[in-house]
Order: C-alpha cells, then structure tokens, then sequence
C-alpha cells in the first residue's frame, strides 16, 4: 500500500512538473511570437525611411534642360 502511495506521489509530483514546463513554454512562444512581430515592424519602418529620404514617397516634377529642347 505504501509503495502505491509513492508511485501516486511521484506521477503527481511529475505531472506538475510537465504542466509547469507547458506553461512556460506557451509563454516563451508567445513572447517570441511579439518579438519577431515587432521587429519585423521596425524593419518595415527603415525600409520606409529610406525609401522617403530617396523621395521614392513623394515624387517629384521632371526636370527638363533647355539644351535638350528641340526648337520648332
């Protein structure tokens, strides 16, 4: 009967111990998820930066030389 007991303990104790682990884990998974979310953000917001100091964002009015120009 004692021996039972243990063994009950022991899956008790071992069943804590993989639930505890479970849980940690679907934070950890959770908290990576955010992180590679934002930094995937940030990524998108230097990308943009780049792109508006080329002036990609806001294009602007051709320029035209007048040597170029044929007179008609």
């Amino acid at each position: 009967m004692n021996d039972k007991r243990q063994t009950t303990d022991t899956d008790e104790e071992l069943i804590d111990i993989l639930t505890a682990i479970s849980v940690v884990s679907k934070r950890l998974a959770r908290n990576l998820t955010i992180l590679a979310a934002q930094s995937k953000s940030k990524e998108g917001e230097k990308t943009n930066e780049q792109y508006e100091r080329d002036g990609i964002d806001h294009r602007r009015t051709a320029q035209v030389c007048c040597c170029y120009q044929r007179r008609g």
